[in-house]
């Protein structure tokens, strides 16, 4: 290691160093839950993190090349309080990370850390089996844009991981997630639970379905929903669809109508006009109210 001048900290270059064994072991589940950090990768997301309006429980563990130092010297000036810096060589922080070009920079920030479940959510996103990471990081910063209180998973991507986190560009650090599983046929009955339960507190449940779906309850086009009601919006698996034990626990089915010309919308792509439904009729009301 050799110092880095005007730091005076080591920089790490070797690709064996503990802490790029450390940062590789945070792509998997089991390494997170052991090392109980989650990896946020790229300047957005530290920027993301460094924004919260909470104040930081300990420095935020930064890891970054010299170039990036560089050439982001006035943000490092201003943070200098709250985060623990380890310049790292180009390969070393290649090899550490799952991103195939990073862009320099890198931080660790605690799981307990992490936003807590509410305790009476009044709005709701449910994932049945959603698979690509892609997909959950989209859905997530869709979520946090309108306003959702509480994200449930039933099993799939799991939300701290990295290719999740990148997607969601800062969207787990706000957001509560609460994942049930760790099996898909495990998470379906804890997420099945946890639908009955907040039909029982009141809360509509309402299952996304394809038009001309046979669902056995009222399903209607989304503009009709009441969705200044209290909800929990369910979306399903990219392949299957939302799975029979959901369904039968859902009040309420709503549909997305759309050209013939293609089967189906990507489940990230369908959340959008839904999930922001909710916050136009919510708005519209809150206006209606005070005018």
């Amino acid at each position: 290691m050799n110092q880095v001048p005007g730091l005076g900290v080591d920089l790490i270059t070797s690709r064996r160093n503990p802490l790029v064994r450390r940062l590789r072991s945070l792509a998997t589940s089991s390494g997170r839950q052991q090392d109980g950090h989650v990896l946020l990768e790229g300047t957005h997301q530290l920027q993301e993190l460094l924004s919260l309006p909470r104040r930081l429980p300990e420095p935020v563990k930064v890891m970054a090349t010299p170039a990036w130092l560089q050439s982001h010297e006035g943000l490092m000036d201003r943070l200098a309080a709250d985060i623990d810096l380890q310049p790292m060589a180009d390969e070393a922080l290649k090899a550490a990370l799952s991103t195939v070009n990073p862009d320099g920079v890198a931080c660790l920030w605690p799981i307990d850390a992490l936003p807590l479940p509410a305790e009476a959510p009044s709005f709701v996103l449910a994932l049945d089996r959603v698979q690509d990471p892609g997909n959950v990081g989209t859905l997530l910063r869709t979520a946090l844009a309108a306003d959702v209180e509480e994200v449930w998973f039933a099993a799939g991507a799991d939300p701290l991981a990295p290719k999740v986190t990148r997607s969601a560009v800062g969207a787990v650090l706000r957001l509560p997630l609460r994942r049930f599983g760790p099996t898909d046929a495990v998470g379906v009955e804890q997420l099945a639970d946890q639908l009955s339960t907040a039909r029982e507190r009141g809360l509509q449940v309402v299952a996304t379905l394809v038009p001309d779906s046979a669902a056995g309850m009222p399903v209607i086009p989304y503009w009709q929903l009441d969705w200044c009601r209290p909800t929990v919006l369910v979306l399903g698996n990219e392949a299957s669809g939302l799975h029979p034990s959901l369904r039968a626990c859902c009040s309420h089915g709503v549909t997305l109508p759309h050209s013939g010309q293609v089967e189906s919308l990507n489940v990230a792509s369908a959340a959008v006009p839904l999930l922001l439904e909710r916050r136009r009729a919510t708005m519209t009301a809150s206006m209606q109210q005070s005018g």
